[in-house]
């Protein structure tokens, strides 16, 4: 029997639970920012959680930034450095493989990743049961789902948990 360290279970996320908090780079020094939610009181209440204004803030040279527009673009593939939904910014958790770009929007999200990878027992919930089909996880291009790349993969998670933000 597999020990818990060897199993994962997929906790059905969408890329919408991560959508929370995004770390980008910032457009004006080019260190770690992070978009998320505009505050209550910028933002009208009700209305689909995707679509609520969102603050792009930076810590290292104090840009602030504010969405409210009504197109949000998630980034497709990984032939292409990934960019966040809202303001288009390069995401700051990415890095280049030989087979594509390993990205996450925020650590927990890279941490669901590396839990997969790492995983030799990748169970799914069963296909009569209710609830999302098509998962983050089901989602994950093939190259990362393949167990000979798996070392690589889990190189290049530890490579973006170094960078200088992400600790």
């Amino acid at each position: 029997m597999a020990s818990l360290s060897e199993r994962f279970r997929d906790p059905r996320s969408t890329q919408y639970d991560f959508i929370s908090s995004i770390m980008v780079r910032c457009p004006g020094c080019a260190k770690a920012a992070r978009v998320i939610p505009a505050p209550e009181e910028d933002s009208a209440p009700g209305g689909p959680v995707l679509f609520r204004p969102r603050r792009l803030v930076c810590r290292g040279c104090g840009l602030s930034r504010v969405w409210s527009g009504r197109a949000v673009t998630f980034s497709h593939g990984t032939a292409h450095p990934a960019t966040d939904p809202y303001f288009g910014m390069p995401l700051w958790l990415q890095v280049e493989t030989r087979h594509g770009w390993l990205w996450a929007y925020d650590l927990e999200h890279l941490d669901l990743i590396r839990r997969f990878v790492q995983a030799s027992l990748r169970e799914r919930a069963p296909w009569y049961d209710t609830g999302q089909k098509m998962t983050l996880v089901a989602r994950l291009p093939v190259w990362i789902k393949r167990a000979k790349n798996r070392d690589e993969i889990l190189r290049a998670v530890s490579r973006i948990h170094a960078s200088p933000a992400a600790a």
